[in-house]
C-alpha cells in the first residue's frame, strides 16, 4: 500500500481524526504495562500528517512516568484513540494512533499490516520480548 488518507474514530464516534498513513510502513505492539493491559496496537506519524481532529474536547488525558506522551481517551466510550508525544530518540514530536480504530481498512488489509513486537517492559526496544504470543 501507499500513503493514504485514513479516518479513525473511537467506538462511539465522538472523537475522530483523519491522518496520512501507509499501512505497509508497519505498526507495533508492546509489552509495557499500559500497552499490555490496554491491548494497544499502535503506529506513529508526524503531527503534520493529522488533520480534521474533532471531538478532542470529549477526551481526557492520561500521562505517566517520563510524561513523554499524553494519551487521549474518549470520555464517553473509554477508547484510547491517540496520543501526542515528543521523544527525541525516535525523531521528536509524533502522533501515535490506535491502528484498530481505523474505520476504512478491510479485514484483509488489517491482516496484512506488519507488526513489530517491542519489549517496552524491560526498556529493550531493539529486541522482541522472549514470549510474544499474547501480543
Amino acid at each position: 500500500m501507499a500513503m493514504k488518507r485514513h479516518s479513525a474514530s473511537c467506538h462511539c464516534g465522538a472523537v475522530k481524526v483523519e491522518l496520512d498513513f501507509d499501512t505497509a510502513a508497519g505498526t507495533s505492539r508492546c509489552n509495557c504495562s499500559i500497552c499490555r493491559k490496554s491491548r494497544w496496537w499502535g503506529a506513529n506519524v508526524k503531527p503534520e500528517a493529522v488533520r480534521a481532529l474533532s471531538g478532542e474536547e470529549n477526551t481526557f488525558v492520561y500521562s505517566w512516568g517520563s510524561k513523554s506522551i499524553d494519551l487521549h481517551y474518549c470520555k464517553t466510550c473509554g477508547i484510547r484513540l491517540y496520543g501526542r508525544g515528543d521523544i527525541p530518540q525516535i525523531g521528536g514530536k509524533f502522533f501515535a494512533f490506535n491502528v484498530a480504530c481505523l474505520d476504512d481498512v478491510s479485514d484483509e488489509e488489517f491482516a496484512a499490516i506488519p507488526v513489530r513486537l517491542c519489549n517496552g517492559r524491560d526498556n529493550d526496544w531493539m529486541h522482541e520480548p522472549k514470549v510474544t504470543s499474547y501480543l
